[in-house]
């Protein structure tokens, strides 16, 4: 790899990073980092268990959408927690995959970029010590699969660029297309890529027949899940707007913390190299405007805190590519350290009776979400029981307030009728009229009491492991004697969060 000046398209001078031979594929040290990152995700797939999303994708019937996803990840959750029991291992076996294309992904990256073994060897390790691994790796949410689609997408055009070979943006439109049916977001990566095609060049592609076609390829992919956010009345839009309005004030305060842990502090002077190395190469610096609109839309739409990182692995491999004659030792004890945290913050090494005296379950989101389902269930199971007896078949029912109390009810007992109208279960359906008893579980527990006549406190939830999650200290009551019908219930207790 080395560095030439070269002219644009409008005469100005820019330095690039110009490669006149690409390196071979050094399999041989990719393939340690990447077999590393399925042997350690795998050994702790299993501890704690399921999280909160998990639990509510496998009660989501197989549908063309959802009103706040896509159809990818429900469909497969689905599909897998159905068999087997109430252990989570299958389940993270996709998540696994993902995490373990990452890191495959970004060595082909690094060798796109110029970079030769050592080079491909330390982009990969280097991304196999990251938190982004470690948790989004060990759990299979929608965010999990877009730790391969957007590198992928990226690699394909990379590959189109760098050899000169735009038949690869078709490939590119492809997966886009596919990427789609997990996230929409998807297309605001499309959506930069094309402004900084346009403000930076090269801006031939833009009249480019194989560009074209590559956009036309993702659009006829995306079509059926585009057609039913049209036939629904774009219910991902609602969505939006509600995280926004749940999350916004956070959202633009931790993900510029996002942007610096996801990855690790030490890597933070690597993607800005990359960022830097990639602004100025006049074949690739549309990249740099694509980050910069990711992280612009992330601020403005403040719906989740880590959508910058989707994009962060290129940054990094070219960051690698860029530092390659600096990397030594030192760098190697950093990629340690950051590892070694990732490990202890991202997986469940603690055993889950002394995590919640830790400071582990307050960074770690993923930890609270996955501790407690089974002691809740068991809970709410028992004040079911009671207030089931004497009382005739299908007149008593659990409401739950949120997905995740819904799901672990209906992962741990599956006799009990459960009912939630949070986001997509509530499309889901409805109590019959004959349910004139609930169990409540949950925050809306004081809704329900000026909704039914009489209503009576019977529990607290507790996990008993001291975890402080969502549902901690959460009431469980029974309600009776609705003052409305269901249906004219129903649409009052809907909520999109």
């Amino acid at each position: 790899m080395v560095s030439t000046s070269s002219t644009d398209e409008t005469g100005s001078t820019d330095e690039s990073v110009v490669t006149t031979q690409l390196p071979p594929i050094a399999w041989r040290r990719i393939a340690p980092p990447v077999i590393a990152t399925v042997i350690v995700l795998t050994a702790f797939s299993t501890r704690y268990g399921f999280e909160r999303d998990e639990l509510y994708f496998s009660m989501l019937k197989p549908a063309w959408g959802y009103v706040d996803q896509p159809p990818l990840v429900p469909v497969i959750s689905h599909a897998l927690t159905s068999l087997v029991g109430g252990s989570p291992w299958l389940l993270r076996v996709p998540a696994t995959l993902c995490a373990a294309g990452l890191v495959l992904l970004t060595g082909l990256l690094a060798r796109e970029l110029g970079g030769g073994a050592k080079a491909q060897a330390w982009a990969a390790w280097g991304i196999a010590t990251t938190a982004a691994v470690m948790v989004f790796g060990h759990v299979f949410l929608t965010s999990t699969p877009d730790l391969v689609f957007w590198p992928a997408v990226c690699l394909c055009i990379i590959r189109a660029e760098v050899r000169d070979q735009p038949r690869w943006w078709l490939l590119a439109g492809l997966v886009a297309g596919l990427g789609t049916y997990n996230k929409l977001l998807v297309g605001v990566l499309l959506a930069g890529i094309a402004l900084g095609l346009l403000l930076l060049g090269p801006r031939r592609r833009l009249g480019s027949p194989y560009v074209w076609l590559g956009a036309a390829i993702a659009l006829v992919v995306a079509l059926p899940n585009l057609i039913y956010q049209v036939a629904n009345g774009w219910p991902e839009l609602d969505m939006g707007r509600a995280l926004s309005d749940h999350n916004a004030s956070d959202v633009r305060v931790s993900m510029w913390i996002m942007l610096v842990l996801l990855l690790g502090p030490p890597m933070v002077v690597i993607w800005v190299a990359g960022l830097r190395a990639l602004a100025r190469d006049r074949r690739l610096r549309f990249f740099a405007v694509a980050f910069g609109l990711l992280v612009v839309f992330t601020f403005v739409s403040g719906t989740q805190n880590y959508y910058p990182l989707f994009l962060e692995p290129v940054l990094f491999a070219a960051g690698i590519v860029a530092m390659e004659r600096h990397l030594a030792r030192v760098w190697g004890a950093l990629f340690a350290v950051n590892g070694l945290v990732a490990l202890v913050i991202g997986l469940p090494l603690v055993p889950v009776g002394s995590v919640g005296s830790t400071p582990i379950a307050d960074i770690n989101q993923v930890v609270q979400d996955s501790v407690g389902w089974p002691a809740y269930a068991d809970q709410v199971g028992r004040v079911y029981d009671e207030a089931r007896r004497g009382q005739a078949p299908g007149s008593v029912v659990v409401y739950a307030s949120n997905y995740g109390e819904a799901g672990a009810v209906h992962r741990y007992r599956s006799d009990i009728p459960v009912f939630s109208a949070q986001n997509g279960l509530y499309d889901a359906g409805r109590p019959s009229a004959s349910a004139r008893t609930v169990v409540v579980v949950g925050g809306q527990w004081g809704q329900f009491r000026h909704l039914f006549g009489s209503c009576q406190l019977r529990a607290r939830l507790d996990n008993g492991v001291g975890v402080d999650n969502e549902e901690q200290g959460e009431p469980v009551g029974v309600c009776s004697d609705p003052r409305l019908s269901w249906e004219a219930l129903w649409p009052r207790l809907r909520h999109l969060d």
